[in-house]
């Protein structure tokens, strides 16, 4: 078996058009298993490279730029008999309300009636953890605006992805331990929100720097200016292999 993390978007919300909305899939022998995230422009390179719609989900935080696509993915999953009710959606338990009001309230979800935004997904909650495709996943907190509203993923022994974060490396030394590749928000100027090249500099130990892999960045020439500070950084639609978790079946 095979698995590999592959880049669907790169970029901030301000460089989605160019770079692609921050996203990834992990693959199982090229197949997709998980995407990670589902802004606008992510759906659409989900589509057009494996020419299907995503049958599983986990959702980091509801920026738009992140959830910005579950609103098509509904229309589309929903009016095909194949796939109603059965994509899931991996969603940490302290966002679901706050999911639910930004996207399940509205009202009206389909103009001629008798539909529940729910009705195309199987919401399944997690706190610390969730089994998938005979795979097990950790979910922690990550700094980003209020605590509890941001979470990040991590496949034992092969990754682990942020999502939009400040620095957390007192979190990160536990959970990389085992040389996991970390795909990593940055930019090349942090903010409050946001990580920045300097902060990655600042409290990262050179282990850590070098399991790196950057992404959430505002343009190509960023990207260009971390790559000269001697860091890997994503690509649209690269492949990164990943080593095999010890618990994989």
């Amino acid at each position: 078996m095979n698995l590999g993390l592959r880049f669907l978007g790169v970029g901030n919300s301000q460089a989605a058009p160019a770079l692609g909305s921050a996203s990834a899939v992990l693959e199982k022998n090229q197949a997709p298993v998980l995407m990670i995230d589902c802004g606008q422009e992510a759906l659409t390179a989900f589509e057009r490279h494996y020419l299907a719609l995503p049958q599983a989900l986990f959702i980091t935080h509801l920026h738009m730029d992140h959830i910005g696509g579950l609103e098509r993915l509904f229309y589309s999953v929903y009016f095909n008999d194949g796939l109603r009710g059965k994509v899931r959606l991996y969603v940490p338990a302290a966002i679901v309300p706050a999911m639910q009001s930004r996207l399940a309230d509205y009202p009206g979800v389909l103009a001629e009636g008798g539909a529940n935004w729910w009705d195309a997904f199987q919401l399944i909650p997690v706190s610390t953890g969730f089994w998938h495709d005979g795979l097990h996943f950790e979910v922690f907190p990550v700094r980003h605006h209020l605590p509890d509203s941001a979470f990040g993923l991590r496949l034992p022994d092969s990754f682990v992805w942020t999502g939009d974060t400040r620095p957390i490396p007192e979190r990160l030394e536990r959970l990389a331990g085992n040389g996991e590749l970390i795909a990593h928000d940055c930019a090349l100027v942090g903010n409050p929100s946001h990580t920045g090249l300097a902060d990655i500099q600042r409290e990262y130990s050179e282990k850590l720097q070098k399991q790196l892999c950057l992404y959430h960045y505002a343009s190509r020439e960023d990207g260009d200016a971390m790559r000269a500070a001697g860091f890997r950084v994503a690509e649209p639609m690269q492949v990164l292999a990943l080593a095999l978790q010890e618990r994989a079946v």
